[in-house]
């Protein structure tokens, strides 16, 4: 169970996407409802809000403020605690579930796993799983390089197909974020994004392509 608050952001994806959340949320609203045409109903943000001193959302308590019972997502049995603190969540009036990631900078996207022991056996059990369902040929950039995007997709594989929940992920890139020396243009984001998915072995199509978006935002608008 983790709720963990946050302070104001005064740089960086964090910043970027509270000042997004909080103060114009129409912006997202609508670059949301463009890729993802099965969302046409109100979203409503439960993550990071001022209210709630921006507060981020992992493991059970990620699960309930996304509208689910912690008692029926059997989530420890996928992914040990500690899990992906997630940067934004919403859900919509009918019951659609967004969950987003957000970078400002490329070198954001690299990340490696630090679990050891019975989580580390766990989490490399699970993206086997996924793996072998989206019909991918495992590697070592799930858990070594791209280990955040990874983990990410598992846990949308794992309420989508799963447990058959209404699960969209979002992946926010910010252009132009000089605090954090960030990528001036959608065409940066887009060219570090292709090496990483060809790490990955992701095919250009897999079950869960369509409720997977790249959305790129100029942090001046």
């Amino acid at each position: 169970m983790a709720r963990v608050p946050q302070k104001k952001a005064t740089a960086g994806s964090q910043r970027d996407l509270q000042i997004l959340i909080n103060e114009k949320p129409w912006l997202i609203d609508n670059a949301i409802k463009e890729v993802f045409p099965e969302i046409k109903g109100k979203i409503n943000w439960k993550s990071p809000l001022s209210k709630d001193r921006y507060a981020e959302y992992r493991d059970e308590e990620f699960i309930k403020k996304i509208g689910l019972k912690a008692d029926m997502i059997d989530l420890y049995s996928f992914w040990p605690g500690r899990g992906p603190q997630w940067d934004a969540l919403a859900v919509t009036d009918d019951g659609k579930i967004i969950l987003v990631e957000a970078k400002a900078n490329i070198k954001e996207i690299f990340t490696s796993i630090r679990a050891q022991g019975k989580s580390l056996c766990l989490i490399k059990d699970s993206f086997q799983r996924v793996q072998n369902d989206l019909k991918i040929q495992g590697n070592d950039c799930w858990a070594d390089k791209f280990y955040q995007y990874a983990n990410r997709l598992a846990h949308l594989w794992f309420l989508r197909v799963k447990h058959k929940k209404s699960v969209f992920l979002l992946f926010v890139y910010f252009i132009g974020d000089q605090s954090v020396d960030g990528p001036q243009t959608k065409e940066e984001w887009e060219a570090a994004l292709k090496v990483m998915r060809h790490c990955l072995d992701f095919p250009r199509k897999h079950k869960l392509s369509r409720y997977i978006v790249d959305i790129f935002l100029d942090v001046n608008s």
